[in-house]
C-alpha cells in the first residue's frame, strides 16, 4: 500500500473505505467494480490504484480495518475485571454486535462475504488472515480468565473456537437462505450455547 493514502486527510480516507466497503458488501469479489468504488469515493480510479495497487490489496486491507476497528472496542474496563470465560465471551460477543450494528450499515454485508469467501482471489488470504486473527484475539482478551473452573483435561480455547464454528454456522445458514441476519437472535442463540457448554465444561462447584 502506497503511504500516501495515510497522508490524506481523515475524512477522504474514510470516504474511499466506506466507498469500498459498500461495494464489496454487495457485490463478491470478482464483481465488485474498482470503478464504481473510485466514483462513490469521489476520486478517479487512477488514483485509488495509486493509493492501493490491486482490488486485492485494498480488499485485505479493508478487512484488517474492520477486524481493528472491533478490537478496539474491546479492551475496555470492565473487560480485564470478568474472569468467568463464558460471562467475557458473551461480553465480547455484545461488543462485537454493537460495533457491526452502530458501524457502517455494510460492514456486517462485507465481513460476511469476506469471512465465507471460496474460490476467489482473496480466499487463501482471507483463510490465513481468520486463522492468525482467532489466536490473537483469544490471547488479548482471554490470558485472564480464571481456568480453574473448567474440568480437568477441558481447553477453554478449543471451548472458545467451537463456540465461534457454531456462530459462524449460523451466520453462514443464514446467508445461504438469503436472509438478513439478526444479531439479536444469533445472540439468543449463542447464549444457549454457552449455557450448554458450561454444564459439560465447568466443574459442579461452579454451576450453581
Amino acid at each position: 500500500m502506497n503511504e500516501k493514502f495515510f497522508a490524506l486527510p481523515e475524512e477522504k480516507r474514510h470516504q474511499i473505505i466506506n466507498a469500498a466497503i459498500e461495494v464489496f458488501s454487495k457485490y463478491d469479489y470478482k464483481h465488485a467494480s474498482t470503478d464504481l468504488i473510485a466514483a462513490k469515493a469521489g476520486i478517479s480510479k487512477g488514483s485509488l490504484f495509486y493509493y492501493f495497487h490491486n482490488k486485492k490489496e485494498l480488499y485485505l486491507y479493508l478487512y484488517d480495518y474492520i477486524m481493528d476497528v472491533m478490537k478496539e472496542q474491546l479492551p475496555d474496563r470492565d473487560i480485564l475485571n470478568i474472569t468467568d470465560f463464558f460471562e467475557l465471551l458473551e461480553y465480547a460477543a455484545r461488543q462485537k454486535a454493537k460495533v457491526m450494528e452502530q458501524g457502517s450499515p455494510y460492514i456486517m454485508d462485507f465481513a460476511m462475504r469476506a469471512f465465507y469467501s471460496e474460490k476467489e482471489d482473496v480466499s487463501n488470504d482471507l483463510r490465513n488472515h481468520n486463522f492468525v486473527q482467532q489466536d490473537v484475539i483469544y490471547q488479548a482478551y482471554f490470558s485472564h480468565i480464571d481456568a480453574s473452573k473448567f474440568k480437568d483435561g477441558i481447553s477453554p480455547h478449543e471451548i472458545c473456537k467451537m463456540l465461534i464454528w457454531m456462530a459462524d454456522g449460523y451466520l453462514h445458514e443464514i446467508r445461504m437462505l438469503n436472509q438478513e441476519p439478526d444479531m439479536d437472535a444469533l445472540m439468543t442463540e449463542f447464549t444457549k450455547w454457552m449455557d450448554m457448554f458450561r454444564k459439560f465444561v465447568y466443574k459442579e462447584e461452579y454451576l450453581a
